[in-house]
């Protein structure tokens, strides 16, 4: 007996990707939020020039690189791979699907993780009056 086991295809509100992908940027903002929906009709020009721009990049085989954290993920970039500025490095990040409808900066974290260390020599008291040799 042979089970076999299909992979679940992504849905975004009821809507396959292909389908997502023929719909232009304002109707796509129609599925979303109200915070992204607002977002997306106020900076839709931002948008549209950043996917044209991105684009003839790709066609060059040159990387993508963007300091516009506020820009939202629409079904045109997935696949790309954009690096987002995080305000002291590029982060690179590769768009897929769970990614619509959320910022970009949401991908490329501004804050590091804190790595405590031991103390150095001057640190504590303690470590004072070993160090006087």
């Amino acid at each position: 007996m042979e089970i076999e086991f299909k992979k679940k295809q992504f849905t975004y509100k009821g809507k396959a990707i292909d389908e997502l992908k023929t719909l232009e940027v304002r109707e796509f903002a129609k599925l979303v939020g109200s915070r992204q929906k607002r977002t997306i009709l106020r900076n839709f020009q931002e948008i549209e020039d950043f996917i044209n721009r991105s684009k003839v990049k790709l066609d060059k085989s040159k990387p993508i690189k963007t300091h516009q954290r506020s820009l939202i993920v629409v079904p045109g970039m997935i696949g790309w791979k954009i690096s987002i500025y995080n305000g002291n490095k590029f982060v690179p990040v590769e768009i897929i699907e769970e990614m619509l409808g959320h910022s970009f900066g949401e991908f490329a974290p501004t804050r590091a993780k804190i790595k405590h260390g031991k103390s150095g020599v001057g640190a504590t008291k303690g470590s004072k009056h070993k160090s006087k040799k």
